[in-house]
């Protein structure tokens, strides 16, 4: 255990066997403190983006090849993608009437941003994924009787671009799974935020070329489409939802200046907090783009993204369960008001919440910088994180043993995320029903 961190059970009287394994799970990963350090590092040091995390991928496929405990993971390399992996390692054969093992995973992410590396700290999510998955099965394997246990470590590439954990998804890698664990670095520790859904776009216009000093009137302007489409998407906002998001950037915009440009290209995303009014603010964004070529004489093709990023559906019995375990450890956490208001981003584990339960908080990392810049890169590679990303790892394998030994929680994690489907279901209709009436009204 590391400093500010209170073992659970201390204080004398009896310790309940649950809290004992925590014990367990906890000096499990202090004690492979410095490998998931230099992983972390390793993965830090070379950035790679999306689909191409081929050095990272070594790096944790070794680590869990070359782990020194007993009972040896299985790997798997090139896992359905050529940057996933799968490694997996169970405790003992299903007890009678149960013709699977209880199922547990956990997710690293791994991918970089251009230009300015692990900004948003995915070195941190690979440690964090993979310290939890060995800090459980080390409590696991320290108990005389241990129940049919199986842990899964899922690597998930892409999640900044593409949506790695969709395709796997759609590959069929969360099928059995029982519930999944992972955690992302951020300026506060909460156990939950409502990340929102997704749909990008990239938008192309062509026109005609011709000599813009001598006889510009030859020409159909494509830079003139994409600013028009840029500010149309400006001036929607007025009538946007406040939760709606939309950003985007000119991508390619001419190449020379006495050249009427005959292609530009611009990248959106859209977000809205459920995956019914993405499809909303799309159309609506899509008639933007159409009203600019038609003003320009331009024509304009849209391209979508490869998957829609889903928003991430709360179980609340996982994340109270984090929070007890976290507060345990010395993590003060962010009111439950708070994370329901709190900026959030979106992720493609929003899309594995819609077929397995599942638990995303978010964790400080020693740094007040914001994600997606220079100074978030210089925090995720630092020393201090390390004792933060190795706290939160601790919480989230206290939780899996929770969900493995305390009666009745696995139950209420599946009607939690039973009652969270029919919710969106029932938001969705009625988000549906108030556009019509919407529609109606103006017509």
């Amino acid at each position: 255990m590391r400093p500010g961190e209170e073992l659970p059970g201390e204080g004398g009287g009896a310790v309940p066997e649950v809290e004992l394994l925590k014990r367990c799970a906890a000096e499990c990963i202090d004690e492979a403190a410095e490998r998931l350090g230099a992983l972390s590092r390793e993965i830090w040091s070379e950035p790679e983006l999306a689909y191409q995390e081929y050095r990272a991928h070594g790096a944790l496929t070794r680590f869990f090849e070359q782990e020194p405990q007993a009972a040896l993971w299985t790997v798997q390399p090139h896992y359905k993608l050529d940057t996933a992996f799968r490694a997996e390692w169970e405790s003992a054969a299903p007890e009678p009437g149960r013709s699977t093992p209880l199922h547990l995973g956990f997710l690293c992410e791994y991918d970089a941003l251009p230009g300015i590396g692990h900004a948003c700290g995915h070195n941190l999510i690979a440690e964090v994924g993979a310290a939890a998955a060995l800090g459980l099965k080390g409590a696991l394997e320290s108990h005389p009787n241990c129940p049919p246990v199986k842990i899964t470590v899922l690597g998930t590439p892409a999640e900044e671009d593409g949506g790695g954990k969709i395709d796997l998804i759609e590959a069929g890698a969360f099928k059995n799974l029982d519930a999944v664990f992972m955690a992302h670095p951020s300026q506060e520790n909460a156990a939950y935020l409502p990340d929102v859904a997704e749909h990008d776009v990239t938008v192309k216009y062509y026109g005609k070329a011709s000599h813009a000093a001598a006889y510009p009137w030859e020409g159909l302007n494509a830079l003139d489409a994409a600013v028009l489409a840029y500010n149309n998407l400006s001036v929607l906002r007025q009538q946007m939802k406040p939760s709606w998001r939309v950003h985007g950037i000119i991508k390619h915009g001419g190449v020379k200046p006495n050249i009427i440009p005959s292609y530009s290209e611009l990248v959106y995303y859209l977000r809205t907090p459920t995956m019914k009014e993405l499809p909303i603010l799309t159309k609506k964004a899509e008639d933007c783009f159409k009203a600019a070529a038609l003003a320009t004489g331009c024509t304009v093709e849209l391209k979508d993204g490869i998957h829609d990023y889903y928003n991430v559906l709360p179980n609340k019995s996982l994340w109270k369960t984090y929070i007890e375990n976290g507060k345990k450890l010395g993590i003060e956490f962010i009111s439950e008001d708070s994370m329901s208001n709190c900026p959030s981003g979106s992720t493609d584990f929003g899309n594995v919440t819609f077929v397995v339960p599942g638990i995303h908080p978010y964790f400080y990392i020693g740094s007040d910088a914001l994600n997606h810049t220079e100074q978030y890169t210089a925090a995720a590679g630092s020393q201090e994180a390390q004792f933060y990303t190795l706290r939160t790892a601790k919480a989230l394998a206290m939780t899996a043993l929770d969900v493995v030994f305390k009666p009745g929680l696995l139950e209420r994690v599946r009607e939690d995320f039973r009652l969270s489907l029919q919710e969106e279901e029932i938001l969705n209709a009625t988000e549906q029903s108030q556009d019509l009436s919407t529609t109606c009204e103006s017509r």
